[in-house]
């Protein structure tokens, strides 16, 4: 008998909410704040999906071959966007991918690509809830989640978020 031996390819780790806390209220200092000024309207924060929408598309990369999920961030051109509201709006978009071991030894997460009656296309999932434009109750930014954020905005004045 024959025992293969498998190579754990966890890269991630559990953090804590004061490392959540951090990394949201940097990104709004640092990049959300500009974002949102250079598109004239409050860019997104998050994008959501359900359980059994990531559940799903991780069965259906792991069909294809895919030992992982690589998130790309991306923006809506107003021609893509799913909905009106996203137009402009930063995104995540989910992509099944291989590990590939190179010539010289080290490992790339390569995307998965299939064939399909229309021809080659990405293993790919996006289009989830954004907040903004779709936070908890109308449209109002949800100020009881983590991540409150007092954003100077300079002669603009200051923004919580």
């Amino acid at each position: 008998m024959q025992t293969i031996e498998t190579k754990s390819l966890k890269v991630g780790q559990y953090v804590n909410t004061a490392h959540v806390d951090s990394a949201i209220r940097n990104y709004k200092q640092e990049r959300w704040v500009h974002n949102s000024e250079r598109i004239g309207k409050e860019d997104s924060l998050s994008a959501w999906w359900s359980v059994e929408e990531l559940e799903e598309f991780i069965e259906h990369a792991k069909t294809h071959g895919a030992d992982g999920v690589k998130f790309y961030f991306g923006a809506y051109d107003k021609e893509h966007a799913p909905l009106a509201e996203y137009a402009d709006r930063q995104t995540l978009v989910m992509v099944a991918t291989k590990q590939k071991e190179n010539a010289d030894g080290t490992t790339k997460n390569k995307d998965i690509y299939i064939n399909t009656e229309k021809g080659t296309n990405i293993v790919a999932y996006n289009c989830g809830r954004l907040c903004p434009p779709f936070c908890g109750q109308g449209d109002d930014l949800d100020n009881d989640e983590i991540g409150i954020t007092i954003v100077d905005k300079g002669d603009k004045g200051f923004v919580v978020i």
